[in-house]
């Protein structure tokens, strides 16, 4: 009976551990701010600064977050106003993948496209702007395309100095050597908020064309939410099976310049670990002021 006793109260600690490891490790590491994802950064956006991080070079799967690269890319190639005709890209879907309806022969403009892939995280639209942009170079089948566009973003990837990520594809859906980390995706995030069209872009709540509006999907930004975050300014929500949910997100308070990434985290505590992020980062702020002479 004492063996099992004890065997019982092992199990139950070793349970107990696991579920709340982060609340352990900030009890010893007396960590400021409490992430249920696996990873995590704050950014000053003015200047770079890590405020927070939590694994922020664990090699981790971004999801659609991937397509803020995918917008940059694009944006280095083509103006907003270019129209693009899609294509037989439009077929290459995977069952259930979030898409923004888009056919074969119908006729976008490049802002447009951008809108559906960033707001409604649409995958047939990333699909068909990587074409598009691929194409520029030399034609090149929808397949081939994709890939030529693929080894654009891993050479804007270095150049912005996220060198520890590796992407196969422009919309994030699940591949093993698709992968990066929560500081890497915080430099990705802060090239992008420097370029004008997504900056604009990824802060709107609904955009329309003359055939499609686009809702966004980032919580943060829809004061009818629970987590509407009223300073709020983007960026893009990820999830797939494997990379868990993830959340790349911006606001301003004043002068104040904050981007947050989490990784890996859950479907409720995407908003929350980001929401304690920005908090904390504000908070930071304030006190700094304050204890300036």
């Amino acid at each position: 009976m004492k063996r099992s006793a004890i065997l019982l109260i092992i199990i139950l600690l070793a349970v107990i551990t696991y579920h709340k490891k982060d609340q352990i490790i900030m009890a010893f590491t007396h960590s400021p701010v409490h992430i249920s994802g696996e990873a995590a950064v704050l950014m000053d956006e003015n200047t770079g600064k890590i405020i927070f991080s939590k694994n922020k070079n664990e090699k981790l799967y971004p999801a659609s977050t991937t397509k803020l690269l995918t917008a940059l890319v694009v944006l280095d190639r083509s103006a907003p106003n270019e129209k693009v005709k899609i294509g037989k890209e439009v077929y290459l879907q995977t069952e259930g993948e979030a898409r923004a309806g888009l056919f074969e022969g119908q006729v976008q403009t490049v802002e447009g496209l951008l809108a559906a892939m960033l707001l409604q995280s649409g995958n047939d639209a990333a699909r068909s702007l990587a074409v598009y942009t691929a194409n520029q170079d030399k034609k090149m089948s929808e397949f081939e395309a994709i890939q030529y566009f693929a080894d654009l973003m891993n050479k804007k990837a270095m150049e912005i100095g996220a060198i520890h990520s590796h992407f196969v594809n422009p919309h994030g859906l699940h591949d093993e050597n698709h992968f990066s980390t929560a500081y890497d995706m915080a430099l990705i995030a802060k090239e992008a908020k420097r370029n004008n069209v997504i900056n604009r872009l990824v802060s709107q709540q609904i955009y329309s064309t003359k055939t499609h509006t686009y809702k966004n999907r980032n919580q943060l930004l829809n004061p009818n939410s629970d987590y509407y975050y009223e300073d709020a300014t983007g960026l893009k929500t990820g999830f797939t099976d494997q990379a868990g949910y993830c959340l790349v997100s911006s606001a301003k308070r004043g002068n104040r310049k904050l981007i947050s990434v989490v990784l890996h985290s859950g479907k409720e505590s995407m908003w929350t670990d980001s929401i304690s992020l920005l908090d904390y980062g504000f908070v930071q702020n304030k006190e700094n002021k304050l204890a300036r002479p």
